[in-house]
């Protein structure tokens, strides 16, 4: 009986899309541009196997669908069997080649290698994510036509066959929104706001009054958030730096203003550039407008770094838009982060042009990964033409931000897409552990823009054609943090860059989304021209971050 019911659960699966599936299978264990684990590469696997398995089962219907005869029995047995052969040989080769593909990754980031790619834990994993897939596919197949026979008693069959169809999608979907996005995510909401308010014990509230969340301060300490509360609270003091330096320093101010300090997001904006007079933040040599991470993490890489290059003449000022991290702010609140980087931009940029330009600081933008994005989208270029601020430090910028996009696009031939230069470099320019930020063939124009990117950055480089063209950064020669054994492979490789993107910031310091205070350095050095800096010091100054522990936070 069981030797029976296995015989029927065999019979009933597409032999094509058997076949697809397993070439999809076999090249998902190819490297892409994070390493994985082999539990990780069991799940990737399993929905690879599903994908073509998927691609095959409508194949074969579109087959049947279109008139076109069946293939004789022998040839069909035939056919199974050479393509049996074939996929057991692939699988086999790419099951040994898998642990030298994964440390063509995990060697250039300074990881340990691994031995064995566990392929006997890699396929039990990947059979159960593809049974289970399958197992909700036929559910939904079950519903379909189900729907659609009772209809068919009352209306023409095609008819039946569309509303069927359109039952059971409907019906899908009403659960994936109601039970997977609605309570899913409303409990995910809920954690992220808990956490936002806890009030750690390592972190004092400031005594000094010129700080935000002090008692003199128009910004509550609670209200700050966890995220708010670690970055006042945090970076170097006037001693540290003047300690580095041997010179006289000052104490950089920081301006923070917690998604609970206001109703809105305009009223939040207000209230930053309220506690931005009050600080004497315009009184500063530079002005940093931080547009923080879903979380409101700003990483202390990028402000740190530029603090210690000024001798402390900087203010900054963040405000926080949500709690969520990045990827479900993007999926539950797109726009409400660029309506607030929006709304800060307008306040300070509409108060630092009425001041005397002699006088005033230099004005500069400043966002990480989902900050990158709505920085980018709090400010149309043709509206500051006439009075530019000084530039922006944009790094790991998401894939569809649309300044990066449209540049990377239009780049000058013969550059990588992972490393694209643009017209002649006087406006904006690309760089990554390497400092390429010289190599430009005029010298920077007023406004100075410098995307700070990673090519093993799948936020950056996650490419959703990729599921039917190879992107543009493929093509090209590799770049020295990318695997050489990387290749494009239909559906797959978009599947990859998905996991990829959820496992970006998993990786060492200075590859990934997580990126080193000693590139911010060089991106700081060429916006900002600091004085008083030669190679020596400046060389000094990144041994000294190299030597810091990896900043927590990160989202």
């Amino acid at each position: 009986m069981i030797g029976r019911g296995v015989v029927r659960i065999g019979r009933s699966f597409c032999s094509v899309g058997v076949l697809l599936g397993t070439l999809f299978f076999a090249a998902s264990l190819t490297p892409s541009l994070i390493p994985r684990s082999f539990a990780l590469q069991g799940l990737l696997s399993g929905c690879s196997f599903a994908a073509g398995y998927g691609i095959g089962v409508f194949v074969r219907w579109l087959w049947n669908y279109m008139g076109l005869p069946p293939f004789s029995p022998f040839i069909e047995r035939l056919t199974k069997w050479s393509a049996a052969t074939i996929c057991a040989v692939f699988v086999a080769i790419f099951l040994w080649k898998a642990s030298e593909w994964q440390n063509s990754i995990r060697l250039p980031m300074g990881l340990d290698p691994v031995e064995t790619g566990r392929p006997l834990e890699v396929g039990a994993i990947a059979f159960v994510v593809f049974m289970a897939i399958l197992m909700v596919a036929r559910l939904f197949a079950l519903v379909r036509n189900t729907s659609s026979g009772r209809l068919k008693r009352h209306i023409p069959p095609r008819v039946a066959n569309v509303l069927g169809l359109l039952i059971a999608a409907l019906l899908f979907w009403s659960v994936v929104d109601g039970v997977v996005f609605r309570f899913g995510l409303r409990a995910a909401d809920s954690s992220f706001r808990q956490l936002d308010a806890l009030i750690q014990s390592d972190i004092d509230r400031p005594a000094d009054p010129a700080k935000t969340g002090s008692d003199a301060s128009l910004v509550g300490w609670d209200d700050l958030g966890r995220m708010g509360r670690r970055f006042v609270a945090s970076g170097p003091t006037a001693a540290e730096i003047s300690a580095f330096t041997g010179r006289p320093a000052m104490e950089p101010i920081r301006v923070y203003v917690g998604l609970n300090s206001a109703e809105t997001h305009a009223e939040r904006a207000r209230l930053a550039l309220q506690e931005m007079l009050r600080a004497g933040a315009f009184e500063r040599e530079i002005l940093v407008l931080i547009t923080p991470t879903g979380t409101g993490w700003v990483d202390p890489a990028g402000m740190d770094t530029v603090e210690y290059l000024h001798d402390g003449d900087v203010a900054s000022v963040a405000v926080q838009y949500s709690y969520l991290t990045s990827w479900l702010s993007l999926l539950i609140e797109p726009g409400y982060g660029a309506e607030t980087a929006r709304a800060l931009f307008n306040e300070v940029y509409g108060y630092w042009t009425a001041l005397p330009e002699d006088t005033r600081p230099r004005l500069y933008l400043h966002g990480l990964s989902l900050g990158a994005l709505n920085s980018d989208l709090s400010v149309d270029l043709f509206d500051v033409v006439g009075d530019p601020f000084q530039g922006a430090l944009w790094s790991g910028p998401p894939f569809s931000s649309p300044m990066w996009r449209s540049a990377v696009n239009d780049r000058v031939p013969g550059s990588p897409a992972w490393l694209p230069r643009f017209r002649d470099g006087s406006v904006m320019r690309f760089t990554n552990q390497e400092n390429h930020l010289d190599e430009a063939d005029a010298p920077w124009g007023p406004m100075r823009i410098v995307y700070l990117q990673y090519a093993s950055d799948p936020v950056v480089f996650f490419e959703p054609t990729a599921v039917y063209r190879e992107p543009d950064w493929m093509t090209d020669a590799r770049a020295p943090d990318v695997s050489p054994a990387l290749r494009w492979t239909p559906v797959v490789t978009l599947l990859q860059l998905g996991l990829d993107m959820a496992l970006a910031t998993t990786t060492p310091i200075g590859f990934g989304h997580v990126y080193a205070p000693e590139d911010y350095i060089d991106a700081w050095v060429s916006l900002t021209d600091p004085d008083a800096w030669d190679e020596t010091s400046i060389a000094r100054l990144k041994a000294s971050f190299a030597d810091r522990p990896r900043p927590e936070g990160a989202d």
